[in-house]
């Protein structure tokens, strides 16, 4: 993907959006308006500002599904990003200038019991709260000069290295049988609910995103969801998982941006739920494959089946 081309096409997403983001207070206040202006780009029938938004998922896994839509929107070419504070305790200083990129941080306030309900539970006696979020900046590491920074994790280009192994565990942490059969050709994987069949002899890269994207049917498209979706909807989610899990650890990716545009058929609900799920979802594949050695992700079932 050209990422001079997706920084040009995605600057209007970013001018659409510039008065009504004065006004935002909440996370969802912020959410919708991101998803909006997606909306009128699909509709449109351009899509590269989702595919924008689908490369930050895998680079900003950690931040909350809003936040990554406001790195996406407000800097789409970003690479790693800090506060301030963060860049000056790595040696870094943000240059003079700079804009920073407006993203939300909870409020946590504490909930104080009145002194008879205290005697009856001391556990409940000043409990933290969620009270509201507030506006804070963090700046991208192209903003910013310094010291050299180590690389945050092992990058592959073509190559899928030790994610390969992590991948399958996750897939048996998950309760899932693999297999490869010769005989789901011309299908190079099949997601069967509770196991998948890869075609043999695939190239390990194009193996690795056939098992994501499998995966992603066994994690999603088994449960229950809370909009009716279509069999074109259900493959562009778990195709975009791949895509992303596949970005973030260096592989090439053959998809077209223009692809993604159907999991947008004139639904807001439904596409802020495919945008949700496919970020949760490729969070977890991603922090399994950040694990080292023995350290595997003993919680990526519960947590996996929770975003379905």
């Amino acid at each position: 993907m050209n990422t001079q081309a997706t920084t040009a096409t995605v600057t209007p997403f970013t001018q659409n959006l510039k008065q009504q983001q004065q006004k935002q207070q909440t996370a969802r206040e912020v959410i919708a308006a991101n998803v909006q202006a997606l909306i009128e780009q699909l509709e449109q029938g351009h899509s590269e500002g989702l595919t924008a938004y689908l490369l930050a998922m895998g680079k900003f896994h950690n931040y909350s599904f809003g936040n990554i839509m406001e790195i996406a929107r407000q800097r789409p070419d970003a690479t790693r990003v800090a506060g301030m504070y963060a860049w000056n305790q790595l040696g870094r200083r943000v240059k003079k200038g700079e804009k920073g990129i407006r993203i939300l941080v909870p409020m946590i306030g504490i909930r104080r019991k009145k002194d008879a309900e205290v005697e009856k539970d001391i556990r409940t006696q000043n409990q933290p709260v969620l009270v509201g979020f507030r506006s804070a900046y963090v700046f991208d590491v192209s903003q910013t000069d310094g010291a050299e920074l180590p690389e945050l994790s092992e990058r592959v280009k073509g190559n899928v290295g030790e994610h390969r192994e992590r991948l399958i565990d996750l897939v048996i942490a998950q309760g899932i049988e693999l297999d490869w059969k010769e005989s789901i050709s011309p299908a190079l994987g099949v997601s069967y609910g509770g196991k998948i069949v890869l075609f043999p002899g695939q190239e390990t890269a194009e193996e690795f995103s056939t098992l994501v994207h499998e995966l992603a049917h066994e994690m999603l498209h088994k449960a229950e969801r809370r909009t009716a979706t279509t069999k074109t909807v259900r493959e562009t989610e778990a195709e975009a998982i791949a895509f992303v899990v596949g970005k973030t650890i260096g592989l090439d990716s053959g998809r077209a941006s223009a692809d993604y545009i159907h999991l947008y058929h004139g639904n807001a609900a439904l596409l802020t739920e495919s945008l949700e799920v496919i970020q949760k979802t490729a969070a977890v594949i991603l922090s399994a494959l950040e694990t080292t050695g023995g350290e595997r992700s003993t919680g990526a079932k519960t947590e996996a089946r929770n975003t379905a």
